[in-house]
């Protein structure tokens, strides 16, 4: 005959979420496998342990859990930001509930269900829509440029053909470069127009080749250094497009760190990733990593919009670009930034979404 209790512990070892339960003292009683896979320790070195020695956050939660001991309350704060032992940090949704049995100790269960991922996802989505709606306006308003542009070009032209000196006709000149520089321009924010011509390539020979291109630019006392993983697939993608959204990231990079400084690439390859609505077996992550001042606070939310640049002399469209050619290929650009490390994330799919 399985006792109650020992139904109750199969029951808490099984969940997917990460279970805890300290005593009155606030002492590490139990620890369930998703616990333990959480906070990345053993239950053997965990039990035993104060919960100010297992959980670090962001913000004083000691004052609600005594409170909540003593009220029989439970409660659960969103968002927060939980420092683990081995130094990453996860982002968790964090729920109090006090266990009251008459005649014995109190004692609080702990869940924390990370949502790191669904973050990200909400925040990719949010910015696919966002750009969806800038790029449907910039193509409405080209269309409402290109139309009066054309007609002052052809203009300039006829007038032209009526002019006798060749010192009038430097005027009308101006008129037909400047309307085709204007045209260039609308033609770039509105990014790429060709679909890619995908074939088997070698992420590697992308990297390399983008690699040597930079480095013939800029100044000898930025280090563009390799951090690759071999055993990548090939993917299918288009090699020029890929080449361009490289380079757009990769020059950015270095011109970020205006006098010196190192610029690493890194290849890796995530597993069960999600990009969009698509969960993905395998996906490439490509790293673009420098060691400048960081993307400033007021740029964060704006830097793929096109036109929207954080430095003198940029067109603001290098990034916008780079992130369309990225996702006609079914990918995704994702970036972290603070001063002295700044990531941007090329992912890539390697083989087909579940």
């Amino acid at each position: 005959m399985v006792s109650k209790v020992q139904i109750q512990q199969r029951v808490l070892e099984g969940l997917s979420v990460a279970t805890l339960l300290f005593d009155a003292r606030f002492t590490l009683i139990f620890i369930n496998p998703a616990g333990e896979l959480l906070l990345g320790i053993s239950a053997r070195h965990l039990l035993g342990q104060h919960f100010s020695e297992l959980i670090q956050l962001e913000s004083p939660i000691m004052p609600a859990l005594e409170e909540a001991l003593h009220s029989h309350h439970p409660f659960t704060r969103h968002e927060m930001a939980l420092s683990m032992a081995h130094g990453e940090e996860l982002v968790v949704d964090f729920t109090v509930i006090p266990l009251i049995e008459a005649d014995e100790e109190p004692e609080l269960l702990l869940e924390l269900t990370p949502i790191n991922s669904l973050l990200r996802i909400a925040r990719e989505e949010n910015r696919q829509a966002q750009q969806t709606a800038t790029r449907e306006m910039l193509r409405g308003l080209a269309h409402e440029i290109k139309n009066p542009l054309g007609g002052l070009r052809g203009a300039a032209q006829l007038l032209e053909k009526q002019l006798d000196t060749e010192d009038l006709k430097e005027y009308t000149q101006v008129i037909i470069s400047e309307a085709d520089r204007l045209k260039n321009l609308l033609n770039r924010m509105l990014g790429p127009n060709t679909l890619p011509v995908k074939s088997r390539i070698n992420i590697h020979e992308v990297l390399e080749r983008v690699r040597n291109l930079v480095s013939v630019e800029v100044d000898e006392r930025i280090s563009l250094q390799c951090d690759y993983d071999p055993s990548i697939p090939d993917i299918d993608a288009d090699m020029d497009q890929l080449v361009q959204a490289l380079l757009n990231i990769i020059r950015n990079a270095c011109q970020a760190l205006v006098d010196q400084g190192t610029v690493i690439l890194r290849t890796r390859v995530e597993r069960k990733f999600t990009i969009g609505q698509n969960r993905h077996n395998l996906v490439a992550r490509i790293d673009i990593i420098d060691n400048g001042p960081g993307v400033s606070n007021e740029m964060k939310e704006k830097l793929f919009f096109p036109m929207v640049t954080g430095r003198a002399g940029g067109s603001g469209l290098g990034l916008s670009i780079a992130q369309s050619l990225i996702e006609q290929h079914g990918g995704v650009i994702e970036y972290q930034s603070e001063p002295g490390q700044t990531v941007f994330s090329i992912l890539l799919p390697i083989e087909s979404s579940e």
